[in-house]
């Protein structure tokens, strides 16, 4: 029931923490306001003026008793009969001096409140019109904005002193997701937990957790390292035993062989997680896009270059996106004849799109497809090339670890397989 009060919401954590802080101190503020006035100085500013216009009536018909009374008694000078009441525009108590002053005084024509100090009432009575003046600190409380302006200053400044210290703590919660985020997209920033125990105790699980995914990584690598090492050597022994056969019978084996070390090379390759290798630099998108093109031009594919949209650069490891393009490139002309790759460089993403004019993938296997060692047949199947299975899965990894996504579509120019790495800047 609630949905359509959060398009309007604050999305950021301090915004809403300001929000939390301010409305109920504004609404507080308001309230008490509005319930001060109409109960305190409204009560108040009729009971003076209903005795001040006993005092009037009293001074009318008795004008000896007016200085004892405090009040002025002369012929109309100022005032002109006829005339509206006048009062400044947020003299709120005036309106009720007014009104009661007209209710208990005969005769009453006009009112004037023209500052804090002075009323001036112009009467009717049987001898003419009288004049009357007197203090207008005797028909209202004075000074009442005092009240609200006090209220204001004050409120404004505890709201401040509020706001800081809820700044400091939230300061350790946005510290814990920017170094949350970071490891996310494969950057290592420095954190140390601080703030409220509870915030402490979720930045310690956060550090215990991206240590043991760290070692995890390395031990992993030098495992890996030591299973390279392993299986080249029973290899290399199987080439010096196939170079003592004849030709006809050593050719197939060796090309056997061959395969084999391919398999092996390109499992390592994605098992050692080199996307995670390297720090992130300002690196020149379409600069690197170029030289990707340029070096599978000289290689004899039909790669070209498409549109080039943007400019400046990007955080990326130069050369883990260079392998995730140059593997969306090869498996492009492999299943296809053309090649056509593109860059969009906006404020907010990095777009890097290779289009093919091959078979394409069905839309229910693209999830299949960025899975390791999955061969899709008929339309990608390994009469294709020496493939395994892992250029999109290697693609993929890359773009996750730079904070992105590939997404795997149909091509509108060429027809084929269209497979985009986005990033966020």
């Amino acid at each position: 029931m609630f949905q359509w009060l959060k398009r309007y919401m604050p999305r950021g954590l301090y915004g809403r923490a300001a929000l939390i802080l301010i409305l109920p101190v504004v609404t507080l503020q308001l309230v008490v306001s509005v319930v001060f006035v109409q109960r305190h100085f409204e009560d108040v500013s009729s009971q003076m003026s209903r005795e001040m216009a006993r005092e009037v009536n009293l001074a009318l018909s008795q004008p000896v008793l007016a200085p004892a009374l405090e009040i002025e008694l002369s012929d109309p000078s100022k005032m002109t009969p006829g005339a509206a009441d006048s009062r400044r525009w947020y003299d709120f108590s005036g309106l009720v001096v007014t009104r009661t002053l007209r209710r208990h005084i005969p005769g009453l024509e006009q009112v004037a409140l023209p500052d804090d100090y002075d009323v001036r009432l112009l009467v009717r009575r049987a001898d003419g019109l009288r004049e009357v003046r007197f203090a207008r600190s005797r028909a209202s409380p004075t000074n009442a904005h005092q009240l609200f302006v006090n209220m204001m200053i004050f409120g404004v400044v505890m709201t401040l002193i509020a706001f800081l210290y809820l700044r400091n703590q939230l300061r350790p919660i946005t510290r814990l997701a920017e170094a949350a985020e970071a490891f996310g997209r494969g950057r290592h920033v420095p954190y140390s937990p601080s703030g409220a125990v509870e915030v402490r105790a979720a930045g310690n699980a956060f550090l215990d957790m991206r240590n043991r995914i760290e070692r995890q990584i390395e031990q992993r690598t030098m495992m890996l390292s030591g299973v390279s090492h392993d299986l080249r050597t029973p290899l290399t022994r199987l080439r010096l035993s196939l170079s003592m056969l004849d030709d006809e019978d050593r050719v197939p084996m060796e090309r056997d062989v061959d395969d084999m070390q391919q398999l092996i090379d390109a499992f390592l390759d994605f098992a050692r997680s080199d996307s995670q290798a390297g720090q992130a630099e300002p690196t020149d998108a379409l600069d690197l896009v170029r030289t990707v093109v340029e070096d599978a031009q000289r290689s004899g594919r039909p790669v070209t270059l498409g549109e080039c949209a943007g400019e400046g650069e990007v955080a990326l490891r130069p050369a883990a996106m260079r392998r995730a393009v140059e593997n969306l490139v090869g498996n492009a002309v492999r299943y296809g004849t053309r090649c056509e790759v593109s860059v969009r460089l906006s404020e907010r993403s990095l777009r890097i799109r290779v289009e093919d004019d091959g078979p394409g993938i069905p839309p229910e296997q693209r999830e299949d497809a960025l899975k390791p060692f999955v061969r899709l047949d008929p339309s990608r199947n390994q009469d294709k090339g020496s493939g395994v299975g892992l250029g999109l899965a290697i693609a993929a990894d890359i773009a996750r670890a730079h904070g992105g996504v590939l997404r795997l579509g149909e091509s509108d120019t060429l027809g084929g397989l269209r497979a985009d790495i986005v990033i966020a800047r």
